[in-house]
């Protein structure tokens, strides 16, 4: 251990501030970096309400452009994650921010559903390489402390996610869409951090880690393959389902409100928001206690605490609605960064292919989702699709199949034998 917290220090590059082998510098930039990338992506559906009448745009083409950002994410990001498992690439950090930068100056100029369409790919591609490498630099730095420093790392793509609301009644309504230029500045600070970032993560690159994802890569065997694969279908499912119940409820919720309760857009828009901070706060605090009550017990506390709330929020009033939503959005999101942590310790030696899958199938999800949904409010009504979408937590039952973290713990020990003799 004392070799392993040597090599981490000594490594070239910026030099983090460290405590019980946690690099908290390097958590904190890579944190503000997907901020600034999930508030550039989360400008998308925030200005669904004001293209739709400016573009003259249907709900399925919204939902539509909403599945070409998450589609790009889903098919490039697992790609991505498996290539750079071989091959890192650390300078792919600020490259992908500049895709961003671009998408970001077509969402401000665009005239129609396809040049939204083209800005929005650009978008997805800036993000689908920010993910992958940027989760490795995440657990590079985490130390012992994985649930806390996934968790440091994906609050702030959350913390970003909440911000499209305010953005939406704060910029978007007076400014439109031309509002959305001021992201670029954004995006430039984006740069500049995976910069410094790409620094420390090609210095380390050189130390310790080739060495030690090679002996971690031994650890799934033939015996355990297929119980691993296994554990790794279900954390799919549950994310699958989560993802698209979180695209219906940020693309669309806002229109229930306006539609049921007959509020503005700007008020519709808090409400949103009130939504994603509460599972903002919910990811920062899950992956903590994650590391002290077991991954699979935080897991199971986000499925049964959101499920009664989420089938109870079509039928209450506005006060109680929003209260509803806020409890849904910290319950279900409490295990966003436990399910990516979990999936990690059952591949340690792919942590790229698994943080690029889990991350590219929670875009794909909920791309699929928001343009499936989409044409149904077309058919249908706002109101039925929110009723539906609380149906779709009900998948994550199948967490009971997963293994205990007890046994996670006995296949690591049952893995050093073959560890050492690397």
């Amino acid at each position: 251990m004392q070799t392993k917290i040597n090599a981490n220090t000594a490594a070239p590059g910026p030099s983090p501030v460290a405590q019980n082998g946690t690099m908290f510098t390097i958590l904190i930039a890579v944190s503000m970096v997907h901020l600034l990338n999930d508030t550039i992506q989360a400008v998308v559906p925030a200005i669904f309400p004001i293209v739709k009448d400016s573009l003259s745009l249907t709900y399925t083409q919204l939902g539509l452009i909403a599945f070409a950002l998450n589609l790009t994410a889903s098919v490039l990001q697992p790609a991505i994650g498996m290539y750079s498992d071989r091959k890192p690439q650390p300078y792919l950090l600020p490259l992908g921010v500049v895709a961003t930068l671009l998408g970001v100056l077509g969402l401000a100029l665009a005239t129609g559903f396809w040049s939204m369409l083209c800005s929005v790919v650009l978008v997805g591609i800036g993000s689908s390489v920010f993910h992958p490498e940027t989760a490795k630099v995440a657990y590079l730095a985490a130390g012992a402390r994985r649930g806390l420093a996934q968790s440091i790392f994906q609050v702030g793509g959350n913390a970003g996610q909440a911000l499209a609301p305010i953005m939406t009644a704060l910029i978007f309504v007076p400014l439109g869409q031309a509002g959305i230029m001021w992201f670029t500045i954004l995006a430039v600070i984006a740069i500049v951090i995976q910069t410094y970032t790409a620094r420390w993560y090609s210095g380390r690159l050189r130390s310790a880690a080739a060495g030690k994802r090679s002996r971690q890569a031994a650890g799934v065997t033939g015996a355990r393959r297929g119980k691993v694969a296994s554990a790794v279908t279900i954390l799919v499912l549950l994310l699958t389902s989560k993802m698209a119940y979180l695209a219906g409820m940020t693309s669309f919720y806002s229109f229930y409100l306006i539609d049921r309760f007959q509020l503005s857009v700007p008020h519709a828009q808090w409400c949103v928001f009130a939504f994603l901070a509460a599972g903002a706060a919910g990811t920062f605090f899950g992956g903590p206690l994650a590391d002290r009550f077991g991954r699979r017990n935080i897991i199971w506390f986000s499925i049964i605490g959101a499920l009664p709330f989420a089938f109870l929020l079509p039928y209450v009033h506005l006060t109680t609605s929003i209260i509803f939503c806020v409890l849904i959005g910290f319950t279900i999101m409490s295990s966003g960064s436990v399910n990516i942590v979990y999936a990690q310790e059952l591949l340690p030696g792919s942590i790229g292919t698994v943080s690029g899958l889990f991350f590219g199938l929670a875009f794909g999800a909920g791309g699929l989702g928001a343009a499936a949904l989409g044409a149904l409010a077309d058919t249908t009504s706002i109101a039925y699709v929110i009723k539906l979408c609380a149906f779709l937590p009900l998948i994550g039952l199948l967490a009971i199949f997963l293994p205990s973290d007890r046994k996670l713990r006995q296949w690591a020990e049952e893995a050093e034998p073959s560890d050492m003799s690397q």
